[in-house]
């Protein structure tokens, strides 16, 4: 299938309930917080991978639909796979860590990989390592979410009704902590390149799995920690050709959502259903607006 013929942006607005959207492991698992204006932040990684487990499930590693960054995988393996599969043989025997000088047969080796991982066609990856496959730079990118007023993290404390080992048994039950964000809307921007998109295949098919991912990922990612969290819109930018018909920020700037701002804490998506407006008349006509969600 043809690569994707147009260049994207979206909008992506998530809510998190009584939750933890994205712990930060330097801070005691703690909701990402920016210093300076007390917003919350969830990692453009944490919404990655959350696309490559929707699917991982849904597509069930069918041809060209597997996941290069998976939970305990060697990548070296999958590098060696392409090695093996397309009878290339290295320039020195034995070595792997350099490319073929044969330009046609290194980026052979790179299409491979491209072909076979869907992640590795939508995000891109660096495969220079003892396997060596070439590196490639994704057309889908993201960028970090950022909550639209200042989150308030709660501690809470919890405890353990059972111990490990069978000496413990008459020891008082330990406590524990727990970090929720009681509410949070997020707001994320994304970009998918088509000029991109030519160099790994990144084709039609692969652009709409995406969008329905992004529809449907929280529903396939509860936890004690993310039980109530929900995407509530998608507002993707439709450029007419590959390079695009406007700056990205411009548009950007177009999807508006006033902020609370202490006027009273924000507890449902209700509180900001009304304040997000969309001005389509600051959009050039070149450009299509389509509401996801």
């Amino acid at each position: 299938m043809p690569a994707i013929q147009n260049r994207y942006e979206f909008v992506y607005l998530f809510e998190v309930v009584n939750g933890n959207p994205n712990g930060d492991p330097d801070a005691g698992n703690q909701p990402r917080l920016e210093p300076d204006t007390g917003k919350g932040l969830v990692t453009d990684v944490c919404l990655k991978r959350k696309v490559r487990n929707f699917v991982e499930m849904t597509r069930n590693g069918t041809k060209g639909s597997a996941i290069y960054m998976q939970e305990r995988s060697v990548l070296n393996r999958a590098h060696k796979r392409s090695w093996d599969e397309q009878a290339i043989d290295p320039d020195k025997k034995g070595d792997y860590s350099k490319l073929p000088k044969d330009r046609g047969k290194a980026e052979q080796l790179t299409r491979w990989m491209c072909a076979n991982f869907y992640d590795i066609r939508a995000f891109g990856a660096v495969m220079t390592t003892e396997v060596n496959c070439g590196q490639v730079r994704g057309p889908v990118q993201m960028a970090f979410a950022q909550s639209i007023d200042p989150i308030v993290p709660i501690e809470i404390s919890i405890t353990r009704s059972s111990v490990t080992n069978e000496k413990d048994i008459d020891k008082e039950r330990t406590m524990g902590r727990k970090h929720i964000v009681p509410y949070g809307l997020y707001r994320a921007h994304g970009f998918v390149s088509a000029s991109l998109a030519e160099r790994t295949g990144f084709s039609e098919d692969d652009l709409k799995l995406f969008w329905d991912a992004l529809k449907h990922l929280f529903e396939h990612d509860r936890s004690a920690a993310r039980g109530e969290m929900a995407a509530r819109r998608l507002i993707v930018f439709k450029h007419k050709d590959k390079l695009g018909n406007a700056p990205a920020h411009k548009l950007f700037e177009a999807v508006r959502i006033e902020p609370i701002n202490g006027a009273k804490a924000a507890r449902s998506y209700a509180d900001y259903k009304d304040r997000i407006t969309i001005d389509k008349a600051a959009v050039p006509a070149a450009v299509e607006v389509v509401e996801m969600l």
